[in-house]
């Protein structure tokens, strides 16, 4: 990746109250999204600008396919403990096998009358190249913004003001897997720098950005910061620091947080969002922790027990 900017001294993650929040709250873990499950679903999806020659083309998806595949029989091999030097052997030709297959089929399925592209070889040797390229790909996404403020931020990802922001700083160790977001331009990836990728930085950079850190201009409100790892649940690289209500968000979430995280190797800070009096802005107020614990817990039967000792 080329070389970001320093991330900011907070990144903000706006969620839904849910378990999945209770385990990114309590047992310190960020989940690291698949990019195809994004609500955009031209993010992390890039077209390809073929500006290679079919033999080029050709070549480039016989060896995306051959590495695929080499490392996925690599993967199970290592899982069985089945090593060896014809092991090896036998994954290389059986890899390079199923990438000369594949090479076979894409040439038959352009000989459909159904495709109305000029030459129906280069558009689907296109298509299987954006595809393998995304297989190449394989890492989860985990989205911050920059502010705890933001109206669209908490309509959109804090379920309408009901859930709420958590605050997170940076450790040192942590910022190099932190990538600023871009907005704007194009899609496009040449097929020659996914050629050299493996060779030229530069190209990979570029890759790089147009896969994973490039959205449309629309959503440049996020202010979106990206952390990048293995997919699913990991523990966090980042450190809680702060959590953020949202306005409409239930007394007892708030109750129930506060005492989930009360002890805490490092205290976290607790804040509510409201309202700026005559404007539409939002502004971070300390939570009172006192007055939630003056409310709950409660039984609903002891305001039944009260009359009910006046009556005796």
């Amino acid at each position: 990746m080329a070389k970001m900017p320093e991330p900011p001294k907070r990144l903000y993650k706006y969620r839904a109250f849910s378990n999945r929040v209770l385990d990114m709250l309590v047992a310190d873990e960020l989940y690291y999204a698949n990019p195809s499950d994004f609500n955009d679903p031209l993010d992390s999806r890039p077209s390809l600008e073929a500006d290679l020659d079919v033999d080029a083309l050709e070549s480039l998806l016989k060896r995306l396919v051959e590495a695929r595949t080499q490392a996925q029989m690599n993967a199970a091999a290592k899982v069985i403990k089945y090593r060896g030097p014809r092991t090896i052997e036998q994954i290389t030709r059986l890899s390079r096998s199923r990438a000369i297959q594949l090479l076979r089929e894409v040439r038959y399925d352009a000989g459909n009358p159904m495709y109305e592209a000029e030459d129906p070889y280069r558009f689907l040797l296109t298509q299987y190249l954006e595809e393998e390229l995304l297989r190449r790909y394989d890492r989860g996404i985990v989205s911050f913004g920059t502010r705890a403020t933001c109206p669209l931020m908490w309509s959109h990802y804090g379920d309408q003001h009901r859930g709420l922001c958590a605050g997170y700083s940076v450790p040192l160790e942590a910022a190099g897997y932190l990538h600023k977001m871009s907005y704007g331009g194009s899609r496009a990836v040449r097929a020659s720098d996914i050629a050299a990728m493996d060779v030229d930085e530069a190209a990979r950079c570029r890759v790089d950005e147009a896969v994973l850190l490039r959205k449309a201009k629309s959503w440049r409100y996020e202010l979106e910061w990206r952390l990048l790892g293995t997919r699913g649940a990991n523990q966090s690289p980042l450190e809680l620091e702060e959590v953020v209500f949202g306005i409409r968000c239930q007394l007892t979430v708030k109750y129930t947080i506060v005492k989930a995280l009360e002890k805490r190797d490092r205290q976290v800070r607790f804040y509510e969002m409201r309202e700026v009096p005559g404007t539409f802005g939002l502004r971070k107020c300390a939570l009172d922790t006192a007055e939630l614990e003056v409310t709950f817990p409660r039984r609903a039967r002891s305001a039944l027990e009260v009359f009910e000792a006046l009556d005796g």
